[in-house]
């Protein structure tokens, strides 16, 4: 995997067109439900935070694309992650079936709302 990113657009655009749209997806999702969230590369996929914590991650892959919120995003959404591939903080959407945006967006709010009151 390339870690010399530089930007996110860079990013998105290393990958062909039909991932691109996933992952723009993603983007625009994380953004629309996190707008203070700020976004960078790190670990060498788009990676977003708010109030200086880490929000979550987003991975474009062969066959899906990795999402990263933490082990507690994943923890407080367990029962509706439990059909995909898991690892620590770490859930894999297969680019064959539907992703779930209304989950990744709810999973988006929740580690908002967890970083805000981890600042106080």
């Amino acid at each position: 995997m390339n870690t010399d990113f530089k930007t996110v657009d860079e990013y998105i655009n290393s990958f062909p067109q039909d991932v691109q749209a996933l992952l723009k997806k993603f983007r625009e999702l994380i953004k629309a439900n996190a707008p203070e969230a700020v976004e960078s590369i790190s670990y060498g996929m788009p990676a977003y935070k708010t109030n200086g914590k880490p929000l979550v991650y987003f991975a474009g892959f062969k066959k899906h694309i990795g999402f990263y919120a933490t082990p507690t995003g994943h923890a407080e959404f367990a029962d509706e992650l439990s059909t995909y591939k898991q690892g620590k903080g770490s859930v894999q959407f297969p680019l064959s079936q539907q992703i779930p945006y209304d989950l990744i967006r709810r999973i988006v709010a929740f580690r908002v709302q967890e970083n805000a009151g981890k600042s106080k």
